[in-house]
């Protein structure tokens, strides 16, 4: 009991200890910024790991591919769920349907809130949540670190979500005005590869341009200041620019982006948990369901809780697609190329195989809502 204690309250501190800054954002809500370089946080979390399981008196069975365990038709263990979730995907814990599924079976649902997918795989890497949404960049960095996750249902493709803001009175007019200019964003997240993508499309290399690694709320202080001279990013933060700060969309992902983001879980969750997998996720495909039917609704929910006017909640709702996509060979191709290209460009140490980190087509179907 007293290894299992001192275990979660290291890989607790291990996850604040990333962050250099710690601030309250423009919602006062506590906010944390400047995280250490990714893949150096999340070797450090899984060298920790490593350590612990030398150290612990029960012996631990370490199986680097999440498919090479099968996922057992055994009743769920778990009586806390562990949910990481973003400003993005806050409508699920607002809505509180998780909870009310979970409760009859003794099973309860703590939430932790993250600026952006990469600070969030980094605290699944070491332990601190079980489960969490992020775009398709985040997983493949973190693969590349040796983080074990498996990727457990797709999200549907919402181009128009993110775009590539210049400041109003821009010189840059289009995307090959970027040649030479300072631009922000998060790195290893959606961001990151639609900017990558955009400056491919216009004949651009990826070292024409001065990266800007940094995270949303920083992201955006540089940009009013003026320390930037372009800044990618998603809603609601972008949407919520666009009325704080009048930028201008230079570009938006219609046309360029072609996939959505990912559910992932950790293989020790999604291995001996598949009924509380399969409760999860028939919930969030409902909410899915009723997002896309009911966006005012969607609108009025979150505006006050992010703290956004509602005509800019209204926008950002209207341009999100909702649903969500299984993981098949078409999706898995998809997120290969992802991995290829930031190989290519050499933001990651290694090759990443996308395969290491997904299930089989019996063990999806086990637990997948129908799409």
């Amino acid at each position: 009991m007293i290894n299992f204690i001192f275990r979660r309250f290291i890989a607790k501190w291990i996850s604040l200890i990333k962050f250099t800054n710690i601030f309250f954002n423009d919602q006062h809500k506590l906010s944390f910024s400047s995280p250490l370089p990714m893949v150096g946080a999340f070797v450090t979390g899984l060298c920790l790991s490593l350590l612990f399981a030398a150290c612990s008196s029960t012996p631990t069975v370490n199986v680097p591919n999440p498919s090479a365990t099968s996922v057992s038709n055994s009743a769920s263990n778990a009586k806390v769920v562990r949910f990481g979730y973003q400003k993005s995907t806050i409508l699920l814990r607002t809505k509180g349907v998780l909870e009310k599924r979970l409760a009859p079976e003794g099973i309860t649902v703590q939430w932790t809130e993250f600026q952006a997918g990469p600070q969030l795989l980094e605290a699944m890497n070491v332990g601190s949540i079980d489960i969490g949404p992020v775009g398709e960049s985040p997983p493949i960095f973190a693969q590349a670190a040796g983080a074990s996750l498996t990727y457990v249902v797709g999200t549907a493709a919402t181009p128009a979500s993110s775009a590539i803001l210049v400041p109003q009175n821009s010189q840059i007019q289009k995307v090959t005005d970027l040649k030479g200019k300072r631009v922000a964003f998060q790195k290893g997240s959606s961001a990151h590869l639609l900017l990558v993508q955009a400056l491919e499309k216009a004949g651009l290399k990826y070292t024409d341009i001065e990266p800007k690694y940094l995270a949303p709320a920083d992201a955006r202080a540089a940009f009013v200041k003026g320390s930037v001279d372009a800044w990618v990013i998603w809603d609601p933060f972008y949407a919520a620019a666009q009325e704080a700060t009048k930028a201008r969309v230079l570009i938006d992902g219609t046309g360029i982006n072609k996939q959505g983001g990912y559910y992932l879980m950790t293989r020790k969750f999604v291995t001996e948990n598949p009924q509380t997998v399969k409760t999860i996720l028939e919930e969030i495909q409902n909410l899915e369901e009723w997002s896309k039917q009911n966006r005012e609704e969607v609108a009025k929910t979150l505006a006050p809780v992010l703290g956004i006017d509602l005509e800019t909640m209204k926008k950002a709702t209207n341009r999100r697609t909702f649903g969500l996509v299984q993981v098949d060979d078409n999706l898995i191709n998809l997120q290969q190329g992802v991995a290829d290209t930031y190989y290519k460009l050499k933001l990651i140490p290694k090759e990443v195989n996308v395969k290491d980190a997904v299930l089989t087509k019996e063990e999806y179907a086990a637990f997948s809502p129908k799409t």
